[in-house]
C-alpha cells in the first residue's frame, strides 16, 4: 500500500478515535468527512452518506474510508476523480451497470474479482480491472469499504 493510502488511513482512524472519546462512545455510527479525513477533499461524501440509504452493514465510516482509498489509490486513475469516469473506465452516475446488478454484493464482486479484458464490454476500454485494486492489494474489509464509496456515489 502506497504511504498517502496508509497515511489516509491512520488520519481516518485518528479522528474516528477523537471523534468517539470526545463523545463517550466506542462507535458514534458518524463519520468524520473527507476532507478532515484524508480523503479527496470534497467533505461531502461522508456527511451526506446517511445510515438508511446505505446497504445492510455499510456505515458511513466505511464509505469515508472508501473515498479515501478509491480517490487517493489506484482506483481513480481509471475510475476518475469522485468516479467521474476516465479514459480507461467508466464513471458511477448515472450509468447502467456492464458487471453485475449495480448492488453493493455485485459491487464487491467485481473489486474482489477484476474484470478479464475478454470481459470489458466497451471495444475503447484497453486495460482489464485487476483484482483487489491490483497493486493496491486491497483486503476484504478495505474492498467493502470502496464498494460502499462506490453505491454511494453511484446513486
Amino acid at each position: 500500500m502506497n504511504r498517502s493510502v496508509s497515511r489516509a488511513a491512520l488520519t481516518l482512524a485518528v479522528a474516528l478515535l477523537a471523534g468517539a472519546c470526545a463523545s463517550g462512545s466506542a462507535s458514534t455510527g458518524t463519520a468524520a468527512s473527507p476532507a478532515t479525513a484524508g480523503g479527496n477533499g470534497s467533505g461531502t461524501m461522508a456527511a451526506n452518506a446517511s445510515s438508511s440509504a446505505l446497504p445492510a452493514g455499510v456505515t458511513p465510516t466505511m464509505v469515508a474510508l472508501g473515498d479515501s482509498l478509491f480517490n487517493n489509490g489506484g482506483c481513480q486513475r481509471c475510475h476518475g476523480k469522485m468516479g467521474a469516469g476516465a479514459v480507461n473506465a467508466p464513471g458511477f452516475k448515472g450509468i447502467k451497470w456492464q458487471h453485475g446488478s449495480g448492488s453493493y454484493t455485485d459491487i464487491v464482486k467485481t473489486i474482489t474479482e477484476g474484470v478479464p479484458l475478454t470481459a470489458i464490454k466497451d471495444p475503447t476500454r484497453k486495460f482489464a480491472m485487476r483484482a483487489r485494486g491490483g497493486p493496491m492489494a486491497l483486503s476484504d474489509d478495505q474492498i467493502k469499504a470502496v464498494a460502499g464509496y462506490v453505491y454511494t456515489i453511484s446513486r
